[in-house]
């Protein structure tokens, strides 16, 4: 029988426990635990909220290198046909944050087993798919005080194969913002439509205005999306709205163009305001800055990963993906790079099944680099 890899059993396990950002309880204390079954020495553990801190000092440390892994699941119900599935009804780890978190892991005990010469923070974050946690951790006391010179941090591919190194100098994800619209209107008998202001009416008409803002506000040699994914109204069939709500998002590959697409929507809101006899009201909720990777550091990290044959580096395109690592990336110098995991299923989806080949490959990748980096 052959032994189960000890970072995909703590893979699986964590699989079983998402939970969603600023809620992961159960999450941190399997963290915790496993951090105090290593040896202590160089340790130095701090919680932040739901998220750690974990420093390992180096041997005659020169600089502090960070290593970011994200620690939320997402409100999906699960529909893989593993038999470690998710035991928290309507929440799974879609997004592969279990093997961000048991990679982190393995890193972690090779530095505390074999240290290097510089100091390595390890910081497992909350709150990755919502509301954000990385702004608010980086504002932290114990950032200030341990504040990395350079950071780093991966995300799962499903969409490469095991094996597969994937990045590129600047920038690698898009600005993102959500986007929730609520109506308010006058609700009536569906009889008498011309006593009534319809929200479902107005939703619709702003939905389809919304694209022409892609098409003729945004430069076309930019790049922008709005999508809305929920619309909500109404309460029976024979009654006519009073309330409806938009819900969505926006991607941009430049900051102009996040502020010139806000700008835009609210000016098609106030026109509908005016149009449909209603009251409007916008909210942006999260709000991701772009990742854009240090082009010194990133080119210096794809000639590490090219002289490595077990790996597979390609230079990928950037994508309209959101992350809030952009943020710790804004002021500290550092990168992302994509780890292969050979998904039929891609991220945010019921059925996502990275191979769990990945986890070993991601932990040799990372301890080699900053065994390179550190000594």
């Amino acid at each position: 029988m052959t032994t189960l890899n000890p970072f995909v059993k703590i893979r699986r396990d964590l699989h079983q426990i998402p939970e969603l950002g600023y809620r992961e309880f159960k999450t941190q204390a399997y963290l915790l635990n496993y951090i105090q079954t290593l040896p202590g020495e160089r340790l130095e553990v701090k919680t932040w909220k739901t998220g750690i801190f974990v420093m390992v000092k180096g041997t005659n440390p020169n600089k502090t290198i960070g290593y970011r892994a994200d620690i939320d699941g997402l409100p999906i119900v699960e529909e893989t046909e593993y038999d470690f599935k998710s035991l928290h009804p309507d929440t799974m780890h879609a997004c592969g944050h279990d093997l961000h978190m048991s990679i982190a892991l393995g890193v972690l005990t090779n530095m505390v087993n074999t240290p290097i010469k510089d100091n390595v923070l390890f910081i497992f974050q909350p709150a990755e798919e919502g509301p954000g946690g990385a702004l608010p951790m980086l504002q932290s006391e114990t950032m200030q005080e341990w504040q990395p010179d350079l950071i780093i941090g991966l995300h799962v591919a499903p969409e490469h194969p095991v094996g597969t190194i994937a990045t590129k100098e600047g920038l690698l994800f898009a600005n993102t913002s959500e986007l929730f619209i609520d109506f308010t209107g006058k609700g009536g008998h569906a009889a008498y439509p011309h006593q009534t202001n319809d929200m479902i009416v107005a939703a619709c008409s702003l939905v389809s205005q919304l694209q022409s803002i892609i098409s003729r506000n945004v430069d076309p040699l930019d790049s922008a999306v709005i999508t809305i994914g929920k619309i909500t109204g109404g309460t029976v069939q024979n009654i006519i709205a009073e309330r409806a709500r938009l819900e969505g998002t926006i991607r941009t590959l430049s900051v102009e163009s996040m502020v010139k697409v806000k700008e835009r929507i609210e000016s098609l809101v106030k026109g509908i305001e005016v149009g449909y006899q209603c009251k409007t009201s916008i909210d942006y909720g999260a709000m991701y800055h772009q990742v854009y990777n240090h082009e010194e550091l990133t080119r210096e990290f794809m000639n590490f990963i090219d002289e490595r044959p077990e790996v597979n580096l390609i230079e990928c395109r950037e994508a309209m993906t959101g992350e809030d690592f952009g943020y710790m990336i804004k002021d500290i110098p550092g990168f992302m790079f994509w780890l292969g995991v050979e998904s039929e299923f891609g991220l945010h989806h019921s059925k996502l099944t990275p191979n769990e080949d990945a986890i070993a490959v991601g932990i040799q990748v990372i301890t080699e680099y900053l065994q390179y980096k550190g000594n």
